[in-house]
């Protein structure tokens, strides 16, 4: 697939304006996934580059604080109820 509003350059690859990448970003990521790089430009200047995702270079998946917190270490001192009432009383609730 080769789009009219794409531009091949020799050492840089498909070269884009942000405006026709905005019109054409589904046909675009399709030849990214294809492993062809994209560069996209903005009034003639290099401003991004689309590259296919490499195997394992995936982003990490968030899965929650619910691990993290577990290997956090357990601060010592007084529960929160204590410290509440603490505070309630030297409010003179």
């Amino acid at each position: 697939m080769m789009l009219k509003e794409a531009a091949a350059m020799p050492d840089v690859g498909l070269v884009i304006s942000v405006r026709a990448a905005k019109a054409k970003l589904s046909a675009l990521l399709e030849l990214v996934a294809r492993g062809q790089p994209i560069t996209i430009t903005s009034d003639g200047v290099p401003k991004a580059v689309l590259s296919p995702v490499m195997a394992g270079q995936g982003r990490k998946r968030f899965k929650g604080m619910g691990d993290f917190l577990l290997t956090q270490p357990v601060h010592g001192g007084p529960p929160a109820e204590d410290l509440v009432r603490e505070d309630r009383d030297s409010r003179g609730w």
